[in-house]
């Protein structure tokens, strides 16, 4: 059995920057243990496999998976297999599109170099002391930004959003193994456990995003799940309206830029986020 597969960089102005990505083909019939081991040995953060494509009603859905696990939503995945199946695959390179994941319906639109998806309405979980948070870091009590709280956020995908005081904090900033490991598996309410890190320096937005993935420490360059989080974090807390560009990847040699659109009104929640994707490669794998 053969799959034709793309490889692209999503959230990225230029090609080898943003997170990595691959996206296979014709994978209605390949099991969930086959998948699960393809994702492993591409070992890219996250890889998709489109299940079913119906050009007619420009919609599709997908199965994503990280090397380790399946994930219900994820969004640099979303929103690079989107512009594969927009820009490669549906002849008629439609401008709106409709994602299935396991989370449901995703709506997608591409506006000239820019995909865009529609997130689900977030939810607020617990909120941690800033003690929680120097049990596995090496942040000091004033690197925290004492307005805003540290709380976990999902809109499919959980992360606890730790908002910082400056760029240095951000940048200098280290995690323990073992007790961020220790602390996300106590604390997280989910299977997918996260921290997404975050500042405002200069009016721009800079972020990280670090967890724990076969027992290693793992850093992402560019995560929109976690962004569409950081969107509703920043709604609720920050400003009822936003538009910024989110940079994240720029610690570890890999920029990322993912745009936000979000609105609050009436307690809904309009939460967008944007990206670019580069095209790499085009491959056929041997099943």
């Amino acid at each position: 059995m053969k799959l034709p597969f793309y490889i692209v960089d999503v959230f990225a102005e230029k090609k080898y920057a943003g997170n990595q990505l691959a996206v296979f083909l014709n994978a209605s019939d390949l099991a969930t243990e086959k998948m699960q081991q393809i994702a492993r040995e591409i070992n890219f953060a996250e890889s998709t496999f489109i299940t079913n494509i119906d050009a007619k009603n420009n919609s599709a859905s997908i199965r994503i998976f990280t090397p380790e696990k399946e994930m219900q939503f994820a969004g640099h995945p979303i929103i690079g297999t989107s512009w594969v199946l927009m820009n490669k695959i549906i002849e008629s390179n439609p401008r709106n599109f409709e994602l299935s994941v396991p989370v449901g319906q995703i709506p997608i639109q591409q506006s000239e170099d820019l995909v865009w998806l529609q997130a689900a309405p977030p939810q607020f979980w617990d909120e941690f002391s800033k003690e929680d948070i120097l049990e596995f870091t090496n942040l000091k009590k004033s690197d925290f930004d004492d307005k805003l709280p540290i709380q976990e956020v999902t809109t499919g995908s959980a992360f606890v959003i730790v908002p910082l005081q400056d760029i240095k904090a951000l940048e200098d900033l280290k995690l323990d193994l073992a007790k961020t490991n220790e602390w996300l598996l106590t604390h997280c309410k989910t299977a997918h456990r996260a921290l997404y890190f975050y500042c405002f320096d200069k009016g721009e937005l800079f972020s990280r995003m670090l967890c724990v993935e076969n027992n290693q420490l793992l850093e992402d360059a560019a995560t929109g799940s976690a962004s569409t989080c950081l969107q509703a974090f920043l709604l609720k807390y920050h400003s009822p309206e936003i538009k910024v560009t989110n940079h994240q990847g720029d610690f570890i040699n890999r920029p990322s830029r993912i745009y936000f659109d979000g609105k609050l009104s009436d307690n809904n929640f309009d939460i967008k986020i944007g990206g670019k994707t580069q095209f790499i490669a085009i491959g056929e794998w041997e099943v």
